[in-house]
């Protein structure tokens, strides 16, 4: 009888050793056991999946097991990060998130299917991309200060493109807008590519883009840089200013970042970090990665969590300043 009053105690604590297990790092050393599944938020090309594509060898390398990169785009990102959050919390499901779905879309979306702040678990962002402004060469403005001095001399005279309602080109050009005290009007297009197009065509003043797509054409003259959105000068290209130092406060980055689903074990998120951050710092890959204008990282989990909960405060901030209505 003292046997089987004793069986369920037993159990339960051995129950518990094996959870205590799955927490400690010798849990980490059998991960992975097959291959890991990358999402992606956009469309094969755009700088979410140059980045993944950039990273996905030096993960293979330092997991052993291939990393198969799975673009599911659509909706701005969030049908991928839905996918994401649905996903089995063993770490074989990762995503390279952006700015856009994570930062950007809690304030746009009444009903999203995920909160940021809940439901996933981050692991560590892993650069920082510059944004650029551009004009066309036909605008009489030589610098940032130039611009600022033409549109509050011409108030609604200057049009500015982006890749659509609500997105980082849209908000980071509102933004910039309400800093400076200007002006300017808003034409919305179905993308970055039509924007850029239009831009060159002279139908559009000015656009705010993302500076691997757009540094090709201000080398060819087709266009010309005014600044970059970022805190600092961009190691590639240290002669172009800030937005910032002319518009003091602007700050702009779009992000990227490793996640997982919620309640992956903590052992795997700290060995993911580990591999990612060692990655990153690479000589030989953060200089291809500042090429296109992105600095790399390799933050921590929790520093990775707080920014998370800063930028979707100040998109929610910016959203409302530019009066976007929520979908």
């Amino acid at each position: 009888m003292t046997a089987k009053r004793q069986a369920p105690k037993f159990l339960a604590l051995a129950a518990a050793l094996v959870c205590a297990g799955a927490a400690q790092p010798g849990f980490a050393q059998t991960y992975p056991t097959k291959p890991i599944r990358l999402l992606l938020g956009y469309s094969p090309g755009g700088p979410t999946d140059v980045t993944a594509r950039l990273l996905a060898p030096g993960l293979n390398q330092a997991l052993g097991q291939p990393i198969v990169i799975d673009n599911r785009p659509g909706a701005g990102g969030t049908l991928a990060v839905n996918l994401l959050v649905n996903g089995e919390p063993d770490g074989h499901t990762l995503m390279l998130v952006a700015n856009g779905e994570i930062g950007i879309a809690p304030n746009l979306y009444r009903r999203l299917p995920y909160d940021p702040r809940k439901d996933i678990a981050p692991i560590s962002r892993v650069g920082a991309s510059q944004l650029v402004l551009v004009v066309h060469p036909s605008v009489p403005a030589k610098s940032v200060a130039d611009l600022v001095e033409l549109a509050r001399a011409k108030p609604g005279s200057l049009n500015f493109a982006s890749s659509g309602l609500g997105t980082t080109a849209h908000l980071a050009a509102e933004y910039m807008k309400h800093l400076a005290k200007i002006d300017i009007v808003h034409v919305p297009y179905k993308g970055a590519g039509p924007a850029l197009t239009d831009l060159m065509g002279g139908q559009v003043q000015m656009l705010i883009s993302g500076y691997s797509s757009a540094i090709g054409h201000v080398k060819a003259g087709k266009l010309r840089a005014l600044g970059v959105t970022g805190a600092k000068r961009l190691r590639s290209n240290p002669d172009l200013p800030t937005i910032g130092e002319t518009v003091k406060g602007y700050e702009v980055t779009s992000w990227y970042g490793i996640a997982a689903p919620r309640r992956t074990p903590a052992a795997i998120i700290a060995r993911l970090h580990k591999e990612i951050a060692a990655i990153v710092n690479r000589p030989e890959l953060a200089e291809r990665m500042a090429a296109l204008g992105i600095e790399p990282e390799g933050t921590s989990p929790q520093v990775f969590r707080d920014q998370i909960r800063s930028e979707i405060a100040k998109w929610g901030q910016v959203v409302k300043i530019a009066k976007v209505p929520q979908q």
